[in-house]
């Protein structure tokens, strides 16, 4: 029976080049003249943490940022952004927690709106991905095609993989 697997995967390493890509461009920006920036990437955490040294160009670093991913590929849906907190003599800091793996909560989602469209198809969560299996290879290709439609409604970055006959 054909089936294949839902995951929300994200690449660290581009993640940590992007952060790398994005302090050197600060760096020799003229609005950032004088200020110091850093950006932490804690794949253990699933966390980055961005700060500067002045409250305002938070703001502007996280736009950099944010280019720097897209360029390279990481979806900003896997991005959920924390308040931003004032840290001492006025600079700045912001935690982004990063949605490696589909969670719970998103998983029955994604079956949810499977079984409202009556694909004839079944779903099940496994660990941190969803596996869905029918009996032919086109109606998991509607299936694929329905849920990258639902991608910016759901919240979740999705990659089809391990499609097996």
């Amino acid at each position: 029976m054909p089936s294949f697997d839902v995951t929300s995967e994200v690449n660290w390493q581009e993640i940590d080049n992007a952060a790398q890509t994005t302090l050197k461009e600060v760096s020799h920006r003229f609005d950032f003249k004088g200020m110091k920036c850093e950006i932490e990437v804690i794949p253990k955490e699933k966390k980055i943490s961005l700060w500067c040294s002045v409250v305002d160009k938070l703001e502007s670093l996280n736009d950099v940022f944010q280019t720097k991913l897209v360029k390279r590929g990481v979806s900003l849906l896997s991005l959920d952004y924390q308040k931003e907190i004032d840290a001492s003599r006025g600079s700045g800091r912001q935690h982004i927690l990063v949605q490696a793996g589909i969670s719970k909560e998103k998983g029955k989602e994604i079956i949810k709106a499977i079984k409202n469209e009556k694909f004839k198809a079944q779903a099940q969560i496994q660990d941190e991905q969803v596996r869905i299996t029918a009996k032919s290879r086109d109606q998991l290709q509607e299936v694929i095609q329905f849920l990258k439609s639902k991608q910016d409604s759901m919240q979740v970055p999705m990659q089809f993989n391990n499609f097996r006959d």
